[in-house]
C-alpha cells in the first residue's frame, strides 16, 4: 500500500540518511499531497502499483490548476522522484512511474547582496554597552566572516570554536560536518562575548548562562534559536534602515559575492558555504556586476 511505502521511506531517510527534521517534514507534506489527490477518486486504500505516469501527470496538472508556484511543483516532483526511486530499489514496485517526467523550468532568482558600506552600517548598529549587544555584534561578525547558515550558527558549541587557529566546526544540512576558517576579527568578537563579565550574572535584561555548551545564548541563558536570531536581526535592520531588504541569509549571499569579487575561486567558496553542488555556488557570479565589468575589461581587445 502507498501509505506503508511512505512510512518505510521516511524511516529510511531518518535512520539511514540522517535527514533533518525540516526536510523530513517537507517530504511528508509532498507525499501526503499526492495521497489526498488520489483519495478523491479512490475509496479504498491506495495500491502503490496502481500509480502510473498518467496518474502523476494528472497530479501535476492538478497542482498547476491550483496556481501553485513553479518552485512548489518542482519540490513535489523531486520528493516523488526520490520516493519512487526508493520504492523501485526496495522492489516495492516493478516499474518506476516518474522516470523521464520533467520538472517545470524555474526562473532563476538572483540573491540580494549588500555593499560593504551597508554591511558596516549593520555592524555598527548593536549597542556594545550591553552584553546582548556584544552577542549580536559577534553574530553579525561571524555571519559576514564565513557565510554560515542560520541553523549552523544557532547550533554552534564552545568546543566547535578554535579562536587561536581561526577555525570553526559546523554541522550543516544532513548533519554533515565541515571545518571552515573565520577571520581574526570574528574570532576576537566571539572570545570577547564568551568572556563578557555579564555572561555569568543575573542582570536586568538577561539571566546568567544556563547552557554551558552553546556559544550564543538568549535572555534566559539557554541556546539562542533560529527564530530569535531572525527577530534580533529584524530589530537591527529596522534601526539601520535596511529592513525589508535583507535577512540573516542575505549576509551569506553578500560575503560569497564579496569573496568572488576579491578573487576567491568558486570551488573554495563552495567548500566554505557547504554547497553539495558547484552549480549552486555559480549563482554568485550573476550577483557581482563589479566582477562582470572587470572580466569584460580584461577580456575585450578594445578595452586596452
Amino acid at each position: 500500500m502507498f501509505e506503508d511505502a511512505v512510512d518505510k521511506f521516511l524511516r529510511y531517510l531518518k535512520v539511514v540518511k540522517n535527514t533533518s527534521t525540516h526536510t523530513l517534514r517537507n517530504y511528508a507534506i509532498d507525499l501526503n499531497d499526492l495521497k489526498s489527490h488520489l483519495e478523491i477518486d479512490q475509496l479504498r486504500p491506495i495500491a502503490l502499483e496502481s500509480i502510473n505516469r498518467k496518474t502523476l501527470r494528472c497530479f501535476i496538472a492538478h497542482l498547476s490548476s491550483q496556481h501553485k508556484a513553479k518552485a512548489t511543483i518542482a519540490r513535489r516532483i523531486s520528493s516523488l522522484r526520490s520516493f519512487f526511486k526508493f520504492a523501485f530499489l526496495q522492489q516495492l514496485i516493478t516499474l518506476n512511474p516518474i522516470e523521464d517526467l520533467e520538472s517545470p523550468k524555474l526562473d532563476k532568482k538572483i540573491p540580494t547582496s549588500l555593499s560593504y558600506e551597508q554591511v558596516l552600517r549593520l555592524l555598527d548598529e548593536p549597542d556594545l554597552k550591553t552584553y546582548l549587544g556584544f552577542r549580536d555584534r559577534a553574530i553579525m561578525e561571524l555571519f559576514y566572516s564565513s557565510g554560515l547558515r542560520i541553523n549552523e550558527l544557532a547550533g554552534l558549541n564552545r568546543q566547535d570554536v578554535d579562536a587561536k587557529s581561526f577555525l570553526i566546526k559546523l554541522r550543516g544540512k544532513g548533519k554533515k560536518e565541515r571545518i571552515i576558517p573565520i577571520t581574526k576579527n570574528a574570532a576576537d568578537w566571539i572570545v570577547k562575548y564568551l568572556d563578557h563579565t555579564e555572561r555569568h550574572d543575573d542582570i536586568y535584561g538577561h539571566l546568567a548562562e544556563v547552557d554551558h555548551e552553546a556559544v550564543f545564548l538568549n535572555k534566559l541563558g539557554t541556546r539562542l534559536t533560529t527564530r530569535s536570531i531572525d527577530r534580533n536581526f529584524e530589530k537591527h535592520l529596522l534601526a539601520s534602515g535596511l529592513s525589508g531588504i535583507i535577512t540573516p541569509h542575505t549576509i551569506r549571499h553578500t560575503i560569497a559575492t564579496h569573496w568572488l569579487e576579491n578573487g576567491m575561486d568558486l570551488k573554495t567558496i563552495q567548500v566554505i558555504l557547504g554547497h553539495s553542488s558547484l552549480t549552486t555556488t555559480t549563482i554568485y557570479t550573476q550577483v557581482s556586476t563589479h566582477l562582470k565589468k572587470k572580466v569584460y575589461d580584461e577580456a575585450h581587445p578594445r578595452a586596452h
